[in-house]
Protein backbone atom coordinates (compact mmCIF):
# COMPACT_ATOMS: atom_id res chain seq x y z
CA UNK A 1 0.00 0.00 0.00
CA UNK A 2 1.54 3.35 -0.79
CA UNK A 3 1.82 6.15 1.65
CA UNK A 4 -0.85 8.49 0.49
CA UNK A 5 -3.22 5.26 1.13
CA UNK A 6 -2.13 4.41 3.87
CA UNK A 7 -2.38 8.18 5.11
CA UNK A 8 -6.04 8.39 4.04
CA UNK A 9 -7.30 4.73 5.72
CA UNK A 10 -5.45 6.91 8.81
CA UNK A 11 -7.46 9.85 8.65
CA UNK A 12 -10.65 8.00 7.80
CA UNK A 13 -10.35 5.89 11.29
CA UNK A 14 -9.27 8.79 13.41
CA UNK A 15 -12.77 10.88 11.96
CA UNK A 16 -14.44 7.24 12.47
CA UNK A 17 -13.45 7.54 16.11
CA UNK A 18 -14.09 10.96 16.56
CA UNK A 19 -17.72 10.50 14.89
CA UNK A 20 -18.27 7.50 17.64
CA UNK A 21 -17.13 9.81 20.55
CA UNK A 22 -19.13 12.80 19.50
CA UNK A 23 -22.40 10.95 19.01
CA UNK A 24 -21.49 9.54 22.55
CA UNK A 25 -21.75 12.98 24.27
CA UNK A 26 -25.48 14.53 24.26
CA UNK A 27 -27.27 17.15 22.91
CA UNK A 28 -30.38 18.13 24.05
CA UNK A 29 -32.54 15.88 22.39
CA UNK A 30 -32.41 12.31 23.42
CA UNK A 31 -30.57 9.70 21.14
CA UNK A 32 -29.82 5.95 21.49
CA UNK A 33 -25.96 6.27 20.39
CA UNK A 34 -26.08 7.85 23.74
CA UNK A 35 -26.77 4.81 25.83
CA UNK A 36 -26.52 2.07 23.08
CA UNK A 37 -22.52 1.20 24.08
CA UNK A 38 -22.61 1.49 27.62
CA UNK A 39 -21.23 -1.94 28.98
CA UNK A 40 -23.77 -3.88 31.44
CA UNK A 41 -22.28 -7.07 33.16
CA UNK A 42 -24.84 -9.50 31.74
CA UNK A 43 -23.26 -13.43 33.40
CA UNK A 44 -20.09 -12.10 34.05
CA UNK A 45 -19.75 -10.56 30.64
CA UNK A 46 -19.86 -6.66 29.89
CA UNK A 47 -22.29 -6.57 27.09
CA UNK A 48 -23.14 -2.83 25.33
CA UNK A 49 -27.26 -2.54 26.01
CA UNK A 50 -27.80 -2.62 22.16
CA UNK A 51 -27.32 -6.53 22.32
CA UNK A 52 -29.59 -6.33 25.70
CA UNK A 53 -32.94 -4.96 24.43
CA UNK A 54 -34.44 -2.39 22.10
CA UNK A 55 -33.87 0.86 22.54
CA UNK A 56 -36.21 3.49 21.43
CA UNK A 57 -36.53 7.59 21.61
CA UNK A 58 -40.23 8.91 23.01
CA UNK A 59 -39.86 12.69 22.51
CA UNK A 60 -39.20 15.18 23.72
CA UNK A 61 -36.37 13.70 26.73
CA UNK A 62 -36.86 9.74 27.03
CA UNK A 63 -34.93 6.90 25.72
CA UNK A 64 -36.23 3.56 26.30
CA UNK A 65 -34.61 0.46 26.91
CA UNK A 66 -36.89 -2.96 25.85
CA UNK A 67 -34.47 -5.33 27.19
CA UNK A 68 -35.35 -9.54 26.26
CA UNK A 69 -34.45 -10.67 29.18
CA UNK A 70 -35.46 -9.42 32.78
CA UNK A 71 -32.82 -11.27 34.88
CA UNK A 72 -30.68 -7.95 33.14
CA UNK A 73 -33.14 -5.21 33.69
CA UNK A 74 -31.76 -3.82 37.40
CA UNK A 75 -28.10 -4.49 36.47
CA UNK A 76 -28.91 -2.35 33.46
CA UNK A 77 -30.84 0.29 35.68
CA UNK A 78 -27.98 0.88 37.91
CA UNK A 79 -25.42 0.99 34.95
CA UNK A 80 -27.10 3.44 33.29
CA UNK A 81 -28.21 5.49 36.08
CA UNK A 82 -23.92 5.61 37.60
CA UNK A 83 -23.35 6.54 33.76
CA UNK A 84 -25.29 9.16 32.63
CA UNK A 85 -26.25 10.01 36.44
CA UNK A 86 -30.09 10.11 35.96
CA UNK A 87 -32.39 8.44 37.59
CA UNK A 88 -34.01 5.39 35.28
CA UNK A 89 -37.01 3.52 35.96
CA UNK A 90 -38.02 0.29 35.64
CA UNK A 91 -41.34 -1.26 34.63
CA UNK A 92 -41.41 -4.79 33.56
CA UNK A 93 -38.56 -5.36 30.78
CA UNK A 94 -39.32 -1.72 30.18
CA UNK A 95 -36.61 1.15 31.61
CA UNK A 96 -37.69 4.35 30.81
CA UNK A 97 -34.72 6.87 31.25
CA UNK A 98 -36.05 10.37 31.33
CA UNK A 99 -33.28 12.84 30.12
CA UNK A 100 -33.38 16.83 32.32
CA UNK A 101 -33.08 19.68 30.20
CA UNK A 102 -29.25 20.80 30.28
CA UNK A 103 -28.03 23.39 32.51
CA UNK A 104 -26.11 26.42 30.65
CA UNK A 105 -23.14 25.22 32.89
CA UNK A 106 -23.69 21.83 31.43
CA UNK A 107 -23.99 23.02 27.76
CA UNK A 108 -20.58 24.59 28.51
CA UNK A 109 -19.18 21.73 29.65
CA UNK A 110 -20.17 19.52 26.50
CA UNK A 111 -18.77 22.09 24.36
CA UNK A 112 -15.51 21.94 25.81
CA UNK A 113 -15.85 18.24 26.08
CA UNK A 114 -16.34 18.33 22.19
CA UNK A 115 -14.09 20.92 21.29
CA UNK A 116 -11.11 18.52 23.14
CA UNK A 117 -11.76 15.64 21.11
CA UNK A 118 -11.96 17.83 18.19
CA UNK A 119 -8.27 18.74 18.97
CA UNK A 120 -7.11 15.58 19.79
CA UNK A 121 -7.95 13.82 16.47
CA UNK A 122 -6.56 16.59 14.87
CA UNK A 123 -3.55 16.11 16.91
CA UNK A 124 -3.93 12.32 15.46
CA UNK A 125 -3.95 13.66 11.99
CA UNK A 126 -1.21 15.51 11.97
CA UNK A 127 1.62 12.87 13.90
CA UNK A 128 0.01 10.79 10.74
CA UNK A 129 0.85 13.32 8.16
CA UNK A 130 4.21 13.61 9.98
CA UNK A 131 4.36 9.76 9.78
CA UNK A 132 3.85 10.21 5.59
CA UNK A 133 5.83 12.76 5.39
CA UNK A 134 9.51 10.58 6.91
CA UNK A 135 8.22 8.02 4.84
CA UNK A 136 7.94 9.93 1.54
CA UNK A 137 11.50 11.11 1.93
CA UNK A 138 12.70 7.82 3.38
CA UNK A 139 11.49 6.70 -0.05
CA UNK A 140 13.36 9.71 -1.79
CA UNK A 141 16.55 8.87 -0.06
CA UNK A 142 16.51 5.00 -1.35
CA UNK A 143 15.62 5.77 -4.70
CA UNK A 144 12.23 4.22 -5.25
CA UNK A 145 10.71 8.01 -5.91
CA UNK A 146 11.72 11.31 -7.06
CA UNK A 147 11.96 14.66 -5.66
CA UNK A 148 8.68 15.91 -7.93
CA UNK A 149 6.77 12.42 -6.92
CA UNK A 150 7.58 13.57 -3.62
CA UNK A 151 6.59 16.83 -3.56
CA UNK A 152 3.05 15.64 -5.62
CA UNK A 153 2.47 13.45 -2.78
CA UNK A 154 2.89 15.77 -0.39
CA UNK A 155 1.16 17.98 -1.59
CA UNK A 156 -2.00 15.32 -2.10
CA UNK A 157 -1.28 14.44 1.95
CA UNK A 158 -1.71 18.29 2.89
CA UNK A 159 -4.83 18.33 0.34
CA UNK A 160 -6.50 15.15 2.67
CA UNK A 161 -5.39 16.51 5.88
CA UNK A 162 -7.21 19.91 4.73
CA UNK A 163 -10.37 18.17 4.08
CA UNK A 164 -10.34 16.10 7.00
CA UNK A 165 -9.67 19.29 9.62
CA UNK A 166 -12.41 20.70 7.41
CA UNK A 167 -14.73 17.68 8.11
CA UNK A 168 -14.18 17.69 11.37
CA UNK A 169 -14.49 21.75 12.15
CA UNK A 170 -17.97 20.89 10.68
CA UNK A 171 -18.60 17.87 12.97
CA UNK A 172 -18.27 20.01 15.72
CA UNK A 173 -20.43 23.40 14.64
CA UNK A 174 -23.37 20.24 14.28
CA UNK A 175 -22.70 19.00 17.40
CA UNK A 176 -22.54 22.47 18.83
CA UNK A 177 -25.54 23.61 17.48
CA UNK A 178 -27.20 20.02 18.54
CA UNK A 179 -26.17 20.87 22.35
CA UNK A 180 -27.76 24.59 22.10
CA UNK A 181 -31.08 23.43 21.00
Amino acid sequence: MDTHTEFTQKLTDILKFFKDEASAIRGSRPTPALVEDIPVEYYGQPVPIKQLGSISIVPPREIQVMVWDISVAAALVKTVAEKLSVNPAQDGTTIHINLPSLTDERRNDLMKIIKTKAEEARIKSRAARDDAKKDITAQEKAGTITEDDRFGIQEDIQKALDAFNKEVEELVEKKIAEINE
